[in-house]
């Protein structure tokens, strides 16, 4: 019998998991973020309110049984919350590090006071099973016939790769990087996850009879022709890389680059690949811009300022949003209000409502960034254009620029290409849920290559509901669950 406390949110009030100081964080290349104690984790679990109709269940894309495993948490129940959470993410310790937590802002208390701290109570629980041991492979009772290969092993791979496996399959994923873990590994900073969180868990693919294949571009390397040919189904998991481009006047001088390539250049110095990258040597003591205000841009700017940038600024063609805003407006969807980023903190500046007009350089390479100021106005048909005002423009010293404005769709040339895969009208992979079926038979999309970039949870979830389809389609029925 489970206790229930009712007023646990009026005992204690939102404590989230500290950090190091920023003088200090960037030194080094390793997490940053502090593990709450046990007994503070169990206090923020008993702040849960147990709603009849939990908003933080609806809008998590996995659907966490958020509610439950916060009771499990505050009796102490903490093997029982892991199994409840293992039961709808296949990688909690993944999305406890890395999601915006849109279960938060759904939150009944976000009403009238502070959300749960659910991130940090899931991240909790997971690292509570990793350290005690539980999280083990699970081998299926017997092995099918059937074999399916997977292209990408990012979290919609992983995660399909891991269903399917467990529902019995014979699973080759194959990955271009020399090493698996697609963006996980190569695309996110240490200092947001280290990568011993990501090895320890393909240790467990590995064991429940996933194989990897590393070092094989699909559609692009000839090898890659053999899974191919032998998989009674194929699942596009590769993510969307071709990256947004500013095509302005100067946007070819030297030392204007896509965030990715840089991202995953600091990315194998850390992990020893033995070789040296001219990124670290060209922002040591170089003013850095960063151009783009989402996930990707704070990465860069954090990889900028530890590897000791003399100046990092982020420009936001947004408006800045307000410090205050009507929660019942908006809510379950999450307010737009300023929140002070990490790196602001570790010494970056963020420029709100400047458009990027133009690049000037010397000798070939860029030396300044040409700014605009603007306003957002709606059109007649509801949508927002960007204006420019009738002011002077602004320059930024840079000696070298990040662009960080998103990712538009796969890279088609290669593997979409010779597939002729039909398209969606943003250039995904056309595939619609339940059925995850391209135009290709037997070949599957799930992940941002379907639906484009979105979230690591998005992705395991694409990627677990995909291993459901790819088993009704090579065995007629599924017993894996749809989300």
């Amino acid at each position: 019998m489970l206790r229930d406390d009712l007023n646990g949110f009026r005992r204690y009030s939102r404590r989230e998991p500290g950090k190091q100081p920023a003088a200090q964080r960037v030194r080094h290349w390793h997490e940053y973020a502090r593990a709450l104690p046990e007994i503070e984790v169990e206090r923020q679990a008993d702040r849960c309110m147990d709603c009849a109709t939990p908003g933080c269940h609806r809008y998590c894309p996995v659907h966490n049984l958020i509610p439950e495993w916060n009771a499990l948490v505050f009796n102490e129940h903490w093997r029982r919350a892991y199994s409840q959470l293992d039961s709808t993410n296949n990688f909690p310790e993944f999305t406890g590090r890395l999601c915006p937590a849109p279960c938060e802002d759904a939150c009944t208390l976000a009403l009238g006071d502070r959300p749960v701290t659910i991130k940090a109570v899931e991240l909790a629980v997971a690292e509570h099973a990793w350290h005690n041991g539980w999280v083990t492979p699970r081998r299926p009772p017997r092995r099918r016939r059937e074999t399916v290969t997977i292209i990408g092993s990012g979290p919609a791979g992983l995660a399909c790769a891991q269903q399917l496996a467990r529902a019995g399959y014979r699973i080759t994923v194959l990955e271009k990087a020399d090493r698996a873990g697609g963006l996980l590994r190569y695309g996110i900073p240490d200092f947001r996850l280290d990568k011993t969180v990501l090895d320890r868990r393909l240790a467990q693919l590995r064991a429940e009879g996933v194989a990897f294949v590393t070092g094989v571009h699909a559609g692009v390397d000839n090898r890659a022709y053999r899974w191919l040919a032998a998989a009674d189904a194929v699942v596009l998991a590769c993510g969307a890389q071709q990256p947004r481009d500013l095509p302005v006047p100067g946007r070819t001088l030297a030392g204007i680059d896509f965030a990715l390539p840089y991202l995953t250049a600091q990315n194998r110095i850390n992990a020893g690949a033995g070789i040296r990258e001219g990124y670290a040597d060209r922002v040591r003591g170089a003013d850095v811009v960063v151009i783009g205000g989402g996930d990707t841009g704070q990465d860069c700017l954090g990889t900028a300022l530890r590897q000791g940038a003399a100046s990092v600024t982020q420009i936001q063609y947004h408006e800045q949003p307000p410090y205050h805003a009507d929660i019942l407006r908006h809510w379950p969807q999450p307010a737009p209000v300023m929140r002070r980023a990490d790196t602001e903190e570790e010494g970056a500046r963020r420029l709100w409502g400047w458009d990027t007009v133009a690049f000037e350089g010397r000798d070939g390479r860029v030396r300044r960034v040409v700014l605009q100021r603007l306003r957002w106005r709606r059109t007649a048909q509801g949508g927002w254009e960007k204006q420019a005002l009738d002011e002077a423009p602004r320059y930024l010293p840079a000696q070298q620029v990040l662009l960080a404005m998103g990712y538009a769709h796969p890279v088609h040339a290669g593997l979409i290409d010779s597939l002729s895969l039909a398209l969606d009208t943003r250039g995904n992979v056309q595939a619609d849920a339940p059925h995850f079926r391209t135009s290709a038979e037997g070949f599957f999309a799930c992940g941002d290559t379907r639906r484009g970039q979105s979230l690591v949870v998005w992705a395991i979830r694409e990627g677990r509901q995909c291993a459901r389809a790819v088993d009704e389609y090579l065995s007629g029925h599924s017993e894996l669950p749809y989300v």
